[in-house]
């Protein structure tokens, strides 16, 4: 006869935290964060003192002050009278005015050339890649310089596209049918004009036009409208096997709502024109924001363009080969075929070219652009004295902005990925 014999007690034993594999790991983890919060607390331990010794404290109320000092280029409302908090926002707005016109510049330069180094055509190839390893292999603030050494000492003053009396002609003409100018000064832009404008909401931070809320809310239900378009072309499709033809329809959807909307409030391009020594009537743009532009584009689109290139390259050639065969045409397999599916090989390194022409917007300092660097890092830190607090203030808001666009870059990705089943 047997009988069970009581199952043995394994009793929790403090070796266990060292030498159990189960617990080590935690152990281990418990360690390092005490380890890191210790490390944090004597910094910040030792910055009190330091600060109190200079007789100094930590706070936040110079943003409250007023700034004093003037910033050329501005999106919202702004005057010297105004806070330091204001100064910032200008200067944050700057920012992220310049790296969306950015990103967007770059992304189709890089897709254009990253094509294009793929091209047979050995000439369009090799320009290609030599403008891929001329702009990467050079600092992008060399390029920034470049750009605003260009601008500044090649273009013409405003007073050279004056007409000469006695020559009937100018020194200089503007360009795209008389209605850019550049110059040594600022570059000369049309500007968009309502003659029938619903007015503005007046807010805390900066009037919103109701011309451009109702031009935003056409074109997006335009948008709405011609995804539900092509769904039902769709099942159409899959019910009939004939796609219908719905390019014209998308055309007019796109086009012709939005179109009438604008002509309805009247609006119009006020091209800009010499008075005096100055051009007035459209919009007068700084040669630094452009310089500062036209370098962050023309590095980064040098990045995007291999990345394309490697994303096309990853796809299979018999994608290709098929599309051929269905009789599709190289522009409409490229277009189609190919760059679909390599979005998701593009789109993750996108991302981070993305965050780089951000972070590399506070280059903007160097051509006297006042973006966030400019504004908070540079002269409200001077005035105020405030190092500290405005270093923090603004690795804080770097920060935000660069997990933001993360966020929304990996929606996309996941939109655009394959889909497994």
């Amino acid at each position: 006869m047997t009988s069970a014999s009581d199952v043995p007690e394994h009793r929790f034993r403090l070796s266990q935290l060292i030498y159990d594999t189960r617990y080590r790991s935690l152990t281990i983890q418990v360690v390092t964060l005490m380890l890191v919060m210790a490390g944090a607390g004597w910094l910040i331990d030792n910055t009190i003192q330091n600060l109190h010794q200079l007789g100094k404290d930590f706070n936040f109320s110079f943003l409250g002050n007023r700034a004093g000092y003037d910033i050329g280029q501005q999106l919202i409302p702004y005057t010297n009278d105004n806070t330091h908090a204001r100064a910032m926002l200008v200067g944050l707005l700057n920012t992220l005015w310049v790296s969306v016109l950015g990103c967007a510049t770059a992304t189709v330069l890089g897709v254009i050339i990253g094509v294009l180094r793929l091209s047979n055509n050995w000439l369009v190839g090799r320009l290609m890649t030599v403008y891929v390893e001329t702009f990467r292999n050079i600092p992008v603030l060399l390029w920034i310089l470049v750009s605003i050494a260009l601008l500044t000492e090649v273009t013409p003053s405003p007073r050279d596209y004056k007409i000469d009396a006695a020559t009937g002609a100018a020194k200089a003409e503007m360009i795209l049918f008389d209605s850019i100018a550049f110059t040594n000064r600022y570059t000369a832009i049309p500007a968009v004009r309502f003659e029938n404008s619903l007015g503005a909401i007046p807010t805390p931070l900066a009037p919103i036009s109701l011309n451009f809320l109702a031009l935003a809310a056409v074109l997006i239900a335009s948008v709405w409208a011609n995804r539900r378009l092509k769904a039902h072309a769709a099942r159409v499709q899959e019910t009939t096997g004939r796609r219908p033809v719905t390019w014209w329809k998308s055309l007019a959807l796109l086009t012709v709502p939005f179109l009438g909307v604008f002509v309805a409030l009247g609006g119009h391009l006020v091209e800009p024109a010499l008075k005096g020594f100055n051009f007035t009537g459209g919009m007068n743009v700084s040669n630094a924001f452009v310089a500062l532009w036209a370098g962050l584009s023309l590095y980064t689109a040098a990045f995007i363009a291999e990345i394309v290139r490697a994303g096309i390259l990853a796809i299979s050639k018999g994608q290709t080969e098929a599309a051929y065969a269905l009789g599709l045409r190289p522009n409409r397999t490229m277009s189609l075929v190919v760059l679909p599916q390599a979005l998701r090989v593009i789109v993750p390194p996108l991302i981070s070219q993305y965050l780089n022409l951000t972070k590399n917007s506070s280059l903007a300092i160097a051509v006297g652009y006042m973006d966030l660097r400019g504004t908070l890092g540079g002269i409200t830190l001077n005035q105020t004295g405030r190092e500290l607090e405005a270093i923090l203030l603004m690795m804080l808001i770097y920060l935000a902005v660069s997990l933001t666009i993360s966020g929304l870059m990996n929606l996309f990705n996941n939109a655009v990925k394959l889909k497994e089943r």
